[in-house]
């Protein structure tokens, strides 16, 4: 690159910064939320779906399946006691739930940061993301991993739906879209979700209770 040529790329980048940082006007505060935009869109996600190996490394909590009364100030004895006799029948006990992730569940609205994961290690217990009947992924949690010569195949579980439903009975490696690994942001998700609440049904609508 000649000097005149770098030159003119510094006088455009100043420029191009103050636009974008500094200008108080109603037309930098419109470029800098376009710009804010496609960065996100186009280089923040990328990237960070090639660190987790995941196409969808953030994901909002968008029903109540996973609800836990009380939410963040859950009684897990309580919860475990009222919900015993779906586990039991899975052969999960009190204290193997307890070290489960998520055993207080997590509540439509949060926002979980999923990793990219291989078939063979997950487990039951884990909370696992996958595609399957719905227009947006499923996040439910392991209840059986089987393994049918080197093909694996999981059925999970909604903490706050208390049977296996049958489109779940057998999620294939093929459905995987990552594990959850952590709660990002509690009712953060509210934002983007508040748009698409007129549109659900009243079954769905609202904020989460006990079922």
């Amino acid at each position: 690159m000649t000097n005149g040529a770098m030159k003119k790329f510094k006088n455009f980048f100043k420029k191009f910064w103050f636009v974008v940082w500094k200008d108080d006007s109603f037309k930098g505060w419109i470029i800098s939320i376009i710009f804010l935009f496609l960065a996100i869109k186009f280089i923040f996600f990328p990237l960070l779906s090639l660190i987790t190996g995941t196409s969808l490394p953030l994901a909002i909590v968008e029903s109540c399946s996973m609800y836990h009364e009380g939410n963040l100030f859950s009684n897990y004895d309580q919860w475990w006691q009222e919900h015993e006799s779906q586990y039991s029948d899975l052969n999960i006990n009190k204290q193997e739930f307890k070290k489960f992730i998520f055993k207080n569940g997590f509540n439509k609205g949060d926002i979980l940061f999923i990793m990219g994961v291989k078939p063979k290690n997950i487990e039951v217990g884990d909370v696992i993301i996958f595609n399957a009947l719905s227009a947006h992924p499923i996040i439910h949690r392991v209840m059986k991993v089987e393994n049918n010569e080197g093909e694996y195949t999981f059925s999970t579980m909604g903490d706050n739906v208390g049977a296996i439903q049958f489109f779940e009975q057998k999620i294939t490696e093929d459905q995987l879209v990552g594990k959850a690994v952590f709660k990002l942001a509690p009712y953060i998700g509210w934002g983007k979700l508040i748009f698409f609440e007129p549109g659900r049904t009243p079954f769905e609508k609202g904020f989460c209770k006990e079922k």
